[in-house]
């Protein structure tokens, strides 16, 4: 998964994400970095930067309300 979200950096996502009490939610995020199993990105919902887990991450797509394309599309 960590490689797969390499193409997305830079981009805002749409992740729906298992947090840490098992609720899943729904979040837009630019992803500024990923390293060492985590991805460090700006929260639009929360409107702060905040580190996601990678193995908690359930699914990854491009968010329609960014312009740019995925590295390597």
């Amino acid at each position: 998964m960590e490689k797969y979200l390499n193409k997305y950096l830079g981009n805002i996502v749409e992740i729906i994400y298992l947090g840490k009490n098992n609720i899943i939610t729904q979040r837009l995020i630019d992803i500024h970095s990923i390293h060492c199993g985590a991805v460090k990105a700006y929260c639009l919902k929360r409107k702060a930067l905040r580190v996601f887990r990678i193995d908690r991450i359930l699914a990854v797509q491009l968010a329609s309300i960014g312009t740019n394309s995925p590295k390597g599309a």
